[in-house]
């Protein structure tokens, strides 16, 4: 008897928080087209976005804890350098054919709508390099000051996902500095209760604070773009500081341990993250802001945003477009292997 190698199991609890995570980012892009002209729609909006990137940025910085290890930062780049060129000019390509523009348009230095996250995740790994010299508590107060001065610079925006890049590298620092039992804390029921009582504050600050824009949480603007004296652009930014931990801390109070239907899928998020914004564009320029939105279209686009995000993160859809998004073959030689084994060819010796 052969005797069978130990493999890790996969943890559920990541991959069911990626999971939820990126249908909340499908969920959230189908919901733009409704904020401005509806106040429900507006603030579920903004409670999504006080975490569901951020919560994103933190697991990756979690599992960036390898980063010292001998071909990382070439892997790294290739992981994330490579499929961003070349998602920018497939998306330059269907932006001008969806668009109808008269001129084609390409540029490498302004991410594309949702690749900025490729860019700002290939520089926080690098910036792993000095920061995690020092201490936690130093690392992360300095990081966050620099989150709080990048608004202050009038110029930063999504050129080089710049602006991001300084504004949410509190959170993958955060993430990167974290241990295992720290996520154990926040699996206890005890903490689901205090997780329940954060969402619901939450949910009271942007109830009673209109001044509060969405946006603020995109972390993608200088504060001139919001308020004419930046000092104040300063205080809410730390405010934002302050939602977005502790929205994130009630997220993973909340996430389950065990293993589910969708969890196999938190493995793919990638694919979702870079796939889906084709189907979104598509669905905004066929017209969805022109349908009335009432509580039927709600339950739509919640359907409509997980069958998207689940097909998306099927083994069919990864096994075609892995060569694009990993630059590998990987499944396509397993598929093809297990037809193989599957429909044995006979061979005849002449």
């Amino acid at each position: 008897m052969t005797e069978n190698k130990l493999v890790k199991p996969r943890d559920y609890y990541f991959d069911n928080a990626k999971f939820i995570l990126i249908f909340l980012v499908v969920f959230g892009h189908l919901l733009q087209p409704f904020v401005a002209e509806h106040d429900s729609v507006r603030i579920l909006y903004s409670m999504i976005y006080t975490f569901h990137m951020p919560a994103f940025i933190l697991i990756s910085g979690y599992f960036a804890k390898g980063f010292r290890k001998s071909g990382y930062l070439m892997k790294t780049m290739k992981k994330l350098i490579l499929p961003y060129l070349l998602f920018q000019s497939i998306y330059s390509v269907f932006y001008y054919f969806l668009l109808s523009e008269d001129r084609f348009s390409l540029t490498f230095l302004d991410p594309e709508w949702s690749l900025w996250f490729l860019l700002s995740l290939f520089f926080w790994n690098l910036m792993l390099y000095v920061f995690s010299k020092l201490k936690p508590v130093t690392a992360l107060s300095i990081a966050t000051l620099i989150g709080l001065l990048a608004g202050y610079v009038d110029s930063i925006d999504g050129y080089l996902s710049l602006s991001r890049t300084f504004v949410f590298f509190p959170f993958f620092l955060a993430g990167f500095f974290l241990k295992k039992e720290h996520f154990l804390y926040l699996q206890k029921n005890a903490a689901k209760i205090i997780g329940g009582a954060i969402f619901i504050a939450i949910l009271g600050i942007v109830l009673v604070s209109p001044g509060l824009d969405e946006d603020w949480f995109l972390g993608s603007k200088p504060y001139g773009e919001f308020v004419d004296a930046k000092v104040l652009g300063l205080l809410m930014r730390v405010l934002i500081y302050a939602i977005s931990f502790a929205a994130i801390a009630a997220f993973f109070t909340f996430v389950p341990k065990r293993q589910f239907f969708f969890t196999k899928w938190g493995k793919n998020t990638l694919y979702v993250y870079l796939l889906h914004g084709f189907f979104i564009k598509s669905f905004r320029e066929a017209g969805m802001s022109n349908i009335s939105y009432n509580f039927e279209t709600f339950f739509i686009l919640i359907v409509l945003a997980f069958s998207l995000t689940a097909l998306l993160s099927t083994n069919i859809v990864t096994t075609i477009v892995q060569p694009v998004v990993e630059l590998r073959i990987n499944k396509i030689k397993k598929l093809f292997c297990s037809e193989i084994k599957v429909f044995p060819m006979k061979v005849t010796k002449l």
